[in-house]
């Protein structure tokens, strides 16, 4: 089994790039087994298309626009993730909502599919979390690693 953790969002529009900054905290302070890929989308959206052939599981971090308080966290999966797209929160969005149609079309979407996402606060210009959502990414980071550790893939601190 492969599986690819991909956090996405733009780390200069404040709460926008909380996916990224929980994959670059993984990648910090985890060895992750063989099999197990963690990458750091940013806003490349339909770029990131090569790195989805052979995945099996695809695990993504991103802001999303829930209409909840900001940074309550929500888990997606299946087909709730494409749907979750059709509001988008910024342009980076769009390309991942292409991105996955663009490997469904190809034949190598993954099987299973979990995005861990969290309301932002603000997506303004900026290069720091707001509070709401920074005093979460531990916790997006513990549901990341609780997930591959329900496929059988846990990773170990460094």
């Amino acid at each position: 089994m492969s599986v690819l953790v991909l956090g996405i969002g733009n780390t200069i529009m404040s709460d926008d790039g909380v996916g990224s900054r929980v994959v670059q905290r993984l990648q910090d302070e985890f060895s992750f087994p063989t099999g197990v890929s963690v990458l750091e989308g940013g806003t490349l959206g339909l770029d990131l298309l090569p790195h989805l052939e052979g995945i099996s599981r695809l695990l993504i971090v991103d802001a999303l626009e829930t209409g909840k308080l900001p940074g309550t966290i929500v888990r997606l999966s299946g087909e709730e993730i494409p749907s979750a797209f059709r509001t988008r929160l910024s342009p980076h969005q769009v390309g991942l909502q292409d991105l996955l149609a663009v490997a469904a079309f190809q034949g190598f979407a993954p099987e299973e599919m979990v995005l861990w996402g969290i309301q932002p606060a603000s997506i303004e210009p900026g290069t720091e979390l707001t509070e709401a959502v920074a005093l979460q990414v531990e916790m997006l980071v513990e549901n990341v690693l609780a997930e591959l550790r329900r496929w059988g893939m846990a990773a170990e601190p460094f």
